[in-house]
């Protein structure tokens, strides 16, 4: 790994950051926003110039979003350094990498040691080294973005990982980069990051994926699914199970974190991110058997309101409708998903659960509460 390495002073201790066609599986396309005009961006659009190789800073990047956007960054050309705590190692080797491609990222990849929650320390170093763009992959406060604008004033731009979850519940779908959100859900301090972004005069650009799978992925979305199939179990979905959600695969957000650098198009605006169709949760856990090559799964519907599960969490996805429209990113930035979700699920199964890694033990605790009930009330 290449050599920059600034140490923090350690005055306080660390805190956690977070970082084909769907027609048997009740996939479902329903009517979004049109754009008058198509902005067709050509092909290869992605690629910088030399000419354009920027120095890059990426807040997190040891943790799934980052893993391969930083990939691509370096493939790029671009120089690019991570922040991180330095708790996790600054690279891995990915499932499926060759050996010359990790060697080649890991001699290129620079690290920035520190804690973020230190505004002093984040000031003063990012100061000393002058960087042209910031990707903010796990920023949740706004607090923790003011220090990085003060100390780069002539940031280019400032690029955000913020979320669907900022919209309003509404009855109106998909939701639209124009709708209006809710102050009081649990991802408001992304969305003050946005409003500070917008207010501070810097050149920005957010990013709001919905649901995101793919391999390393941290959160229990196909994992959960993966799990239960595995083991041979009955699937229980909440309710009717023609809920409708959407997904979109990690590296086509990274690809998307990489068409808004230096895109003019982008320049302080929103985006909507994720997969191009939308699937019942019934459907998801049809597409995940089929991802994995398991049979036909057996779905249990039960009423959620039936039980108490304490503090457990039995079910991964919000009980409601909720996806998103991508036509916007799709018209303005030439975005088009490289993955359909089954194509999507079979490449996080492979190179990931499918390989026997996965990020959380299998806790069937809560889905003992509902089978049993369930198949007490048919005996």
């Amino acid at each position: 790994m290449a050599k920059l390495v600034v140490l923090q002073p350690t005055k306080q201790p660390p805190i956690s950051l977070l970082s084909s066609s769907l027609s048997h599986f009740n996939g479902t396309k329903l009517c979004q926003i049109q754009y008058k005009r198509k902005v067709c961006q050509p092909k290869g659009a992605l690629h910088v110039a030399a000419s354009s190789t920027k120095k890059i800073l990426i807040m997190g990047g040891t943790r799934f979003i980052g893993v391969f956007l930083s990939r691509l960054l370096v493939k790029e050309g671009h120089q690019v350094t991570l922040f991180t705590r330095g708790k996790a190692p600054v690279t891995q080797q990915l499932p499926g990498e060759s050996d010359s491609d990790y060697s080649d990222f890991k001699s290129k990849i620079l690290h920035l040691k520190g804690d973020r929650q230190d505004f002093e320390f984040v000031k003063s170093s990012l100061s000393a080294e002058g960087f042209d763009v910031v990707y903010d992959i796990n920023g949740r406060e706004a607090v923790e973005v003011e220090p990085i604008l003060d100390a780069l004033p002539n940031l280019e731009q400032f690029i955000y990982c913020s979320s669907a979850g900022v919209y309003l519940k509404s009855d109106i779908l998909p939701h639209c980069e124009v709708d209006a959100v809710d102050p009081k859900s649990r991802h408001k301090g992304k969305l003050n990051t946005e409003s500070l972004l917008e207010k501070s005069g810097v050149n920005w650009t957010s990013l709001r994926p919905v649901y995101i799978y793919g391999p390393l992925n941290y959160n229990p979305v196909e994992e959960w699914f993966f799990h239960r199939l595995k083991a041979g179990r009955p699937i229980p979905i909440p309710n009717s199970g023609v809920q409708i959600t959407q997904l979109g695969h990690v590296k086509d957000l990274a690809t998307a974190f990489v068409r808004v650098l230096g895109n003019e198009k982008a320049s302080k605006q929103v985006f909507n991110i994720s997969g191009e169709k939308y699937v019942t949760f019934d459907g998801l856990a049809k597409a995940c058997a089929k991802a994995g090559g398991f049979p036909e799964p057996e779905i249990v519907h039960y009423n959620p309101k039936e039980f108490d599960f304490g503090k457990k969490k039995a079910f991964p996805f919000r009980d409601q409708h909720f996806f998103a429209s991508v036509e916007k990113a799709k018209h303005v930035l030439g975005l088009k998903p490289e993955f359909d979700l089954v194509e999507g699920l079979t490449d996080s199964y492979n190179l990931d659960f499918g390989r026997g890694t996965y990020r959380k033990e299998a806790d069937f605790s809560t889905d003992d509460m509902i089978l049993n009930k369930t198949f007490a009330l048919q005996s």
